[in-house]
């Protein structure tokens, strides 16, 4: 039953129907079902940390989950439910992983601040992806400046290019539009603020990130993004969106089964 309303992503209803079962007691099957601890095989993992959210961050309703992925084999090795990420958090995943036997040979993450740190001194990759994401978000996907398209184009490129390149891209750019960035603009009340801020920012996220944009290719099997986090979490919200209107603990459980198959589609299904 569980199986069948996780996996199969099958409604109450689909069960009532297919079952005769009256959702009371469907409700109350669901209900006992118990999540199974996970088998752990400790090895050295190229690790993939990341975390989504659920319900409405703007009015303080929403929650996370922290997610450690074996990039290799597509396991998920621990997560957390928090209210918002801390690099504490990671800290205590980090601690535990190492606990349980595994060795982490590399780290890649979307961006989240303090990260580098927090796994130092291991081989940290920022994603590629995420950083592209940074800097559309800051100059947008059809930038009105020079500036804000030479920045699109060289987080547009990171794929393509080395390390040596982009670093003398970037030195490039810092010499040409310094000065452009350093505008401010004298507001009525006397205040100023950066003229070009969206611009500014993107520039120094480059800036913030270019050591670890590019360790990918120091190191052999390190993934350049976490597509193999992105894409579980994508995923597993078609699932809760199905079941939507579930509440917290339930919701909980229905991700804990979910994390511990490490996928919604199990080649084989628990009874």
């Amino acid at each position: 039953m569980w199986n069948r309303y996780v996996f199969g992503k099958q409604t109450v209803r689909e069960l009532n129907e297919q079952t005769g079962y009256d959702k009371k007691t469907i409700f109350k099957y669901l209900d006992e079902h118990e999540v199974p601890k996970k088998v752990r095989n400790p090895r050295p993992i190229h690790l993939v940390v990341d975390a989504t959210y659920f319900g409405t961050r703007t009015d303080h309703t929403a929650w996370g989950v922290i997610l450690f992925r074996d990039a290799d084999q597509k396991e998920n090795l621990w997560w957390k439910y928090v209210p918002h990420e801390t690099a504490s958090d990671y800290e205590e995943g980090k601690k535990q992983i190492e606990l349980l036997g595994y060795t982490i040979k590399s780290v890649t993450s979307d961006g989240f601040l303090g990260l580098p740190r927090v796994f130092e001194p291991i081989p940290f990759q920022m994603c590629q992806f995420h950083m592209k994401q940074i800097v559309i978000r800051n100059v947008t996907t059809k930038p009105i400046t020079e500036a804000g398209k030479v920045l699109l184009a060289m987080a547009s490129t990171l794929t393509q290019t080395t390390e040596e390149i982009f670093l003398r891209r970037l030195q490039d750019f810092h010499v040409k539009y310094i000065s452009f960035l350093s505008e401010k603009t004298t507001h009525p009340d006397g205040s100023k603020s950066w003229t070009h801020e969206g611009a500014r920012r993107a520039y120094m996220s480059l800036v913030h990130w270019r050591e670890y944009l590019f360790t990918y290719k120091k190191y052999t099997g390190v993934p350049n993004t976490t597509n193999t986090c992105d894409g579980h979490f994508s995923h597993i919200k078609d699932v809760i969106r199905i079941h939507r209107g579930l509440c917290k603990p339930f919701k909980q459980k229905v991700l804990d089964s979910i994390f511990l198959e490490s996928t919604i589609a199990p080649k084989k299904k628990k009874n």
